[in-house]
């Protein structure tokens, strides 16, 4: 009762005659009068009558109105649509939006209870914010989810006849592939989804990362007042991966790149330099290291944020880290950033930059790979598992390479490091056998 009240301080639905606009027949529509921080806007009911047939005090329609064959069952339906109005304005209100809305937001919020909310619109509005915050990668994977999903629902079953009229639900064929409503976004849509991608010859793990891209978005949708929790449909469906294949090297490899003998002619000298520097800074990501500006290099110490946590870190560098940043320092001495990478100063043009040197950066890797003698794939992200592998056979404690690696929560950490080299089973294998 008390938050009603609070509620009703600000905001309020009153039923009323719009006696601004009468009607040929001398009847006004009867609306909801909402009121929201001293703005006031309206939503009509659908229903017109006489000033005779309306009591504005008890705000009920007066049983000499003829329009209907049960006036108390109208009244009921009034002020059904006033208790709706307001549990959805209770609901803002406990979820803490209330007060961030306008009143024609509010109003948009009100009007359309009765009609789920498109799961793409919200989903773009999200890109729009993120490309704005400059989260490009995070972006283009909402991005690349939507598409998937366009794809999916150009494909689902709809009613259509062949020849003679078409039916409503096929009118509506060209709609649906364009939009997808939160309430369609249910367990049974979800497994068909999954059914469709894996039927498509797609992997698991592809399929996890829409899936969870999937449940962001509709977390904030739950957070932004935008679609009930109790919607929510991943409490059912679970998301799975499959285990994939081991990418951290051991340790006899990595000494194998760091002795690699490279001259600043080689093809693979920068490929080499970026995997042993990344390695040597807490197996930092090929973007962050892409950002290192000069001025993150202070006292003999690298201080910098992740761009994707916005983490800050505090590394130390070491000889061999100190020896490989000089050269680059020395290298383009007028240049703000530590590493040959971005070129361009806007974000999307800097993402680019990043995108291009990276692939190329994957294929010197490969290169380097043989050279090395190394059969497993090895690519930007193994040296962040490398050292995560080697920080745990070293014996450093797992909260302490979580915050290395800038992990929110030690079960990323283990996923990270939920197998170990085969050489150390061989080892261990080796004492049990004798």
């Amino acid at each position: 009762m008390n938050l009603y009240l609070a509620t009703m301080k600000h905001t309020n639905v009153v039923i009323a005659l719009d006696t601004r606009r009468k009607r040929f027949d001398g009847a006004y529509p009867l609306i909801m009068r909402l009121g929201h921080f001293r703005r006031t806007t309206s939503l009509p009911l659908g229903i017109s009558l006489k000033e005779k047939d309306w009591d504005d005090k008890a705000k009920v329609v007066k049983r000499s109105y003829t329009g209907t064959e049960t006036v108390s069952r109208l009244n009921n339906i009034i002020q059904k649509k006033r208790a709706d109005a307001m549990d959805i304005i209770l609901k803002l209100h406990e979820s803490g939006i209330l007060s961030t809305l306008s009143v024609a937001e509010l109003r948009s919020r009100i009007d359309q209870k009765d009609q789920s909310p498109s799961f793409f619109d919200f989903a773009s509005e999200q890109i729009a914010a993120l490309r704005k915050a400059n989260r490009i990668g995070t972006a283009k994977s909402y991005e690349g989810t939507v598409a998937a999903l366009k794809t999916y629902n150009k494909g689902r079953p709809v009613a259509k006849r062949k020849g003679g009229p078409r039916t409503k639900e096929a009118n509506a064929w060209d709609d649906r592939i364009q939009d997808l409503k939160f309430s369609e976004i249910t367990y049974r849509f979800l497994m068909s989804f999954e059914n469709y991608h894996l039927a498509a010859g797609n992997q698991l793990n592809g399929l996890a990362v829409y899936m969870r891209t999937i449940r962001a978005i509709y977390n904030k949708g739950i957070k932004s007042g935008v679609v009930e929790e109790e919607l929510y449909p991943f409490e059912q469906y679970k998301i799975r991966t499959t285990p994939t294949e081991k990418r951290a090297l051991e340790s006899e490899y990595i000494q194998k790149i760091v002795t690699l003998s490279l001259d600043s002619s080689h093809p693979c000298f920068h490929a080499r330099n970026y995997f042993l520097a990344s390695y040597m800074m807490y197996g930092m990501n090929f973007k962050d290291m892409a950002c290192l500006k000069r001025t993150d290099l202070r006292n003999g110490r690298i201080f910098y944020r992740r761009n994707k946590t916005g983490k800050l870190y505090d590394i130390r560098v070491t000889g061999g880290l100190k020896e490989i940043l000089d050269y680059y320092l020395t290298a383009q001495p007028s240049s703000e950033y530590i590493f040959p990478i971005v070129n361009r100063n806007t974000p999307a043009l800097m993402d680019r930059d990043i995108q291009w040197a990276r692939k190329r950066y994957n294929q010197k890797l490969k290169e380097i790979a043989q050279l090395c003698g190394i059969e497993s794939n090895l690519t930007s992200y193994v040296s962040r598992h490398s050292f995560a592998t080697q920080a745990m056979l070293a014996e450093v404690p797992m909260n302490a390479i979580s915050a290395m690696l800038g992990h929110s929560s030690l079960k990323t950490t283990e996923i990270y490091l939920k197998s170990l080299p085969s050489n150390v089973l061989d080892e261990y294998n080796s004492r049990i056998v004798g």
